[in-house]
């Protein structure tokens, strides 16, 4: 069993590496960034967080504050 724990951790970080290779952040850390630091506010749904990135990182109309929302 932990074999198999330690493998599907192992197998999260190369997924959130190669995430961040391309500059597509973890949409699970910002909905635990917003839960603490925004809790008033309803988070961006996954394909909004990920429009938002792109845009962010390709000069596009939303996404003008870069990755840090604070």
């Amino acid at each position: 069993m932990r074999n198999a724990e330690a493998g599907r951790a192992w197998l999260r970080c190369l997924c959130d590496t190669a995430r961040l290779m391309v500059g597509q952040p973890n949409y699970e850390a910002y909905l635990e960034h917003h839960q603490r630091l925004h809790p008033d506010k309803p988070p961006m749904t996954r394909a909004e967080f990920f429009r938002d990135r792109e845009a962010a990182r390709y000069g596009g109309g939303g996404g003008t504050r870069g990755f840090r929302c604070c």
